[in-house]
């Protein structure tokens, strides 16, 4: 028994080294730069001491069997070798595998956090109209350097008065009965003075008007 037992382990080193050798060398022909030696031999010793272990699982009798038939010593070797020189091949897949779907969730993260940014920026103006503040400042009329010109103004009132919290250019223009130049530069205006903001949304650009056009528009009432 214990010179079958020396038997079988000797064909398993065997069979592991010779798998490993293989694989470095059909490695080498491929990928010379990231193919190492010692590695893939001992990831086929690996492959190869692992043998008995699965014909235990799987309820195979061969290695007690070989120990009189010399032809199943040998089909024991084979499949020893087969699983050395098939290590190689099962880590790599293994590996990508791994790699590649690490990059597909940090892929979804980062499209997860954009949807995230875009949607709180989304109601930040919902949140800012619907929150009272601590204190409600009194709204006094606004000095004359700081009024608005007659289109700037009717912008501003479509952006506050109308039943959608964000507009689009189109609904703005057909609205104020502006073309798309003189829109685009008036909601240009807008924002500068943050009397409004813009949002990129899923169904694109989006304009609202800020707290401060609010109250804007309540002192010019």
């Amino acid at each position: 028994m214990a010179n079958h037992l020396f038997t079988l382990v000797t064909i398993i080193l065997m069979a592991g080294v010779f798998g490993g050798l293989l694989n470095y060398y059909m490695q080498a022909q491929v990928d010379p730069e990231n193919t190492n030696m010692p590695g893939s031999i001992l990831g086929g010793l690996g492959g190869a001491a692992l043998v008995p272990l699965i014909l235990f699982l799987v309820s195979n009798d061969l290695m007690t069997e070989s120990q009189g038939d010399p032809s199943k010593a040998l089909i024991f070797a084979g499949i020893c070798l087969i699983a050395a020189w098939a290590s190689r091949f099962f880590l790599n897949t293994v590996t990508k595998r791994i790699v590649q779907e690490t990059h597909t969730a940090r892929l979804r993260t980062d499209e997860l956090m954009i949807e995230l940014r875009m949607l709180q920026r989304e109601l930040e103006p919902m949140l800012e109209m619907e929150t009272e503040g601590e204190e409600e400042s009194e709204i006094l009329p606004l000095p004359p350097e700081e009024e608005l010109d007659v289109t700037t103004a009717n912008v501003l009132t479509a952006l506050g008065n109308g039943r959608y919290i964000f507009r689009s250019q189109a609904g703005l223009a057909r609205e104020t009965n502006l073309d798309e130049h003189t829109l685009s530069k008036t909601l240009g205006i807008i924002v500068a003075r943050d009397l409004g903001g813009k949002i990129l949304s899923k169904k694109g650009t989006r304009w609202f008007i800020s707290q401060k056009g609010r109250n804007y528009l309540a002192a010019s009432s």
